[in-house]
């Protein structure tokens, strides 16, 4: 899929590109055009769902690019504010931002994990840069803060699809990240650190060919790959000291250090909920007990799991190092 696809995925960065270099709105509109022109043949896979998937993204990015057109008209016509919130609820569309989140989790059912990873992490990198670059509404800008925060917590509480939970635990993410663009903090940090969170997850799920809850119970794995995979979960819930609890770190400071006191329960409060959907399926992994039959069992790169178990457990080199 990546070799036959590789023109649309060059074209892709190339949309992305353009907007992380371009000083003017509609140069930032049209990255974002070809971003999503190019995109949209990676989710084909010939099949009723990939299909479905395809016109549900497409039309919603088409209507949010058409609001975010109309708001550059307002801002010709020198009408600021106007312009401001316009453009803001656009990219909240494209980014999957509560409360215009709900075709984030119905496409990522509907379409395999490669895919699935592009949209959480490469797709996000565009609207959050523009949003940096506006001058944002504070009603509007921590209403949906709040509300993603809040959202990606309660919506993968009762869920059995893990691409479900994947999609509103990046709902849930994404409340974190606007708050640090809001703060005006270095909110690349935390889409790095979250984007290979969520790479390494769903690399598990691709290998094992996961998609439901029930089917970790059958897993014949290594107590070595049961541990990566319970690390990674706490890591992606943000818990210390692994390195998924470094963003939230972050942003819990900046947001003391700007007396944002009640956001901050809030949002810490619904961070400890979210781990309920995580350790629910990491537990369902370690408490199985397999026969480990040889010919059965899924076989797993020694050296890429021991990778991955570094990079969740490197949070503690990194405070070390910035003692120095």
């Amino acid at each position: 899929m990546l070799k036959s696809k590789s023109l649309f995925w060059l074209i892709m960065m190339i949309g992305t590109i353009l907007v992380l270099s371009s000083n003017n709105w509609i140069s930032m509109w049209m990255g974002l055009e070809i971003n999503l022109m190019a995109f949209i043949p990676l989710m084909n896979y010939n099949n009723k769902l990939s299909s479905e998937s395809m016109m549900i993204y497409l039309l919603t990015q088409s209507a949010s690019s058409m609001l975010l057109m109309f708001s550059i008209i307002m801002l010709n016509m020198t009408m600021n504010e106007m312009f401001n919130n316009l453009t803001l609820i656009s990219l909240l569309i494209k980014l999957g931002a509560a409360p215009f989140h709900m075709w984030l989790p119905e496409i990522l059912t509907k379409m395999n994990w490669i895919t699935g990873v592009v949209i959480m992490t490469w797709q996000k990198m565009a609207p959050m840069m523009m949003i940096n670059n506006l001058n944002t509404n504070n009603v509007i800008m921590y209403s949906s803060i709040i509300l993603s925060v809040i959202v990606g917590t309660l919506g993968g509480l009762n869920q059995m699809s893990l691409r479900k939970i994947m999609a509103y635990s990046s709902i849930n993410h994404l409340g974190w990240m606007m708050m640090m663009v809001k703060t005006k903090n270095n909110w690349l940090i935390y889409l790095m650190i979250y984007s290979m969170m969520i790479m390494i997850m769903c690399w598990m799920f691709h290998q094992y060919n996961l998609i439901h809850i029930n089917q970790i119970n059958n897993l014949n794995v290594t107590m070595m790959e049961k541990m990566n995979y319970m690390v990674s979960m706490l890591s992606l819930g943000g818990l210390p000291p692994f390195l998924g609890f470094l963003p939230k770190w972050l942003v819990i400071q900046t947001m003391m250090n700007n007396n944002l006191i009640m956001m901050l329960l809030i949002m810490v409060t619904c961070s400890l909920l979210s781990l309920f959907y995580y350790m629910r399926t990491m537990t369902l992994m370690m408490m199985t007990f397999s026969t480990m039959n040889k010919w059965i069992m899924i076989k797993s790169n020694p050296n890429m799991l021991f990778t991955m178990m570094m990079v969740n457990f490197s949070l503690p080199f990194i405070l070390i190092m910035n003692l120095f």
